[in-house]
């Protein structure tokens, strides 16, 4: 098991801005302290992975700082030759999870999850979809991959519903809160609409329904979770209601099931928007944790406890 982090790249945004990026290196220090032995700096995405979920065309003018103003305001961020940087890491440390998990069982991207990125255009918060990408990048090694995108985070997972929206090899699942952004949902191969201030007990009683559901009819060789810690109740973007206990339950039920049916999993962080940056990093230090406790390491000999059940090749961009 491997977990890549990218927070030195380092999105360059005005005062006052409300993504938190500050939690990404209070994330991987703190991880840094369970287990340095296993961390990675992630290569970037190429051109050649990125063209593989998104037009060329997004690509070129993102990257070349030659998006008009009003895509640019879509994505949130202004433009900068760091937050290119940014997102090419970002997507390339799913790419890397992607390929710790068939090695190993589990791969971990400690950021990740910008599920808003369409195919075309990027929005809330995200330039390229990681899971999006790295799906594809398992596809062009072994064409007959299938593969399970678990999407948790509070928001829906518009971009990734697009991207495969006519791709039989790829499941989308996703549990969202019903009122909130993105207020037109594109269709993901299974939705699960949230009322506003939906608890634990109520959450994991739909997952509980809902996960099973769509491993039956995807019957994935690879999942990819997105592990959100915007579904906890203290945070501001979020709508629900979740304990960080509840959130722990969350994915203890996720891997847990994952790993008994011996699907290798990549974990991305997805969102988080607590006002105290302390719980978001709390929520994704537990499902790192408990991937450690699932997974295993030997950070002598950096082996792993569980098994593959495939060990597909991916391509090279």
């Amino acid at each position: 098991m491997l977990i890549y982090y990218t927070d030195h790249y380092v999105l360059p945004l005005p005062p006052g801005h409300r993504f938190p990026m500050r939690k990404y290196a209070a994330l991987r220090e703190r991880v840094a302290r369970v287990a340095p032995a296993i961390m990675r700096v992630p290569p970037a995405a190429t051109d050649a992975e990125l063209a593989r979920a998104h037009d060329p065309s997004y690509i070129a003018a993102v990257c070349t700082g030659t998006l008009e103003a009003r895509a640019m305001k879509r994505i949130g961020f202004p433009w900068s030759p760091a937050m290119i940087e940014r997102s090419r890491r970002s997507a390339g440390a799913t790419i890397a999870a992607c390929r710790s998990a068939l090695a190993t069982g589990c791969g971990v991207n400690l950021a990740g999850g910008t599920h808003h990125a369409h195919r075309a255009h990027g929005e809330g918060f995200c330039v390229f979809n990681d899971a999006a990408v790295a799906a594809r990048a398992v596809q062009a090694g072994d064409p007959s991959m299938r593969v399970l995108i678990v999407d948790l985070d509070v928001h829906q997972g518009d971009g990734t519903a697009e991207i495969f929206a006519d791709d039989a090899g790829v499941f989308t699942l996703s549990l969202h809160g019903r009122n909130n952004f993105p207020f037109r949902k594109h269709g993901s191969d299974l939705d699960v609409d949230l009322d506003d201030g939906t608890e634990d007990t109520g959450y994991l009683a739909t997952l509980r329904v809902a996960l099973p559901r769509a491993l039956e009819q995807s019957r994935p060789d690879l999942a990819i979770y997105l592990a959100g810690a915007d579904p906890f109740h203290g945070d501001r973007l979020g709508k629900l209601a979740l304990t960080k206990a509840g959130l722990a339950a969350r994915d203890r039920y996720v891997l847990t099931e994952l790993r008994c049916a011996r699907i290798p999993v990549a974990i991305a962080m997805a969102g988080g928007y607590a006002d105290n940056i302390d719980d978001v990093v709390d929520i994704h230090f537990a499902t790192v944790s408990l991937a450690l406790e699932l997974w295993g390491h030997d950070e002598a000999r950096h082996t792993t406890v569980a098994k593959p059940r495939v060990r597909p090749r991916i391509a090279a961009a």
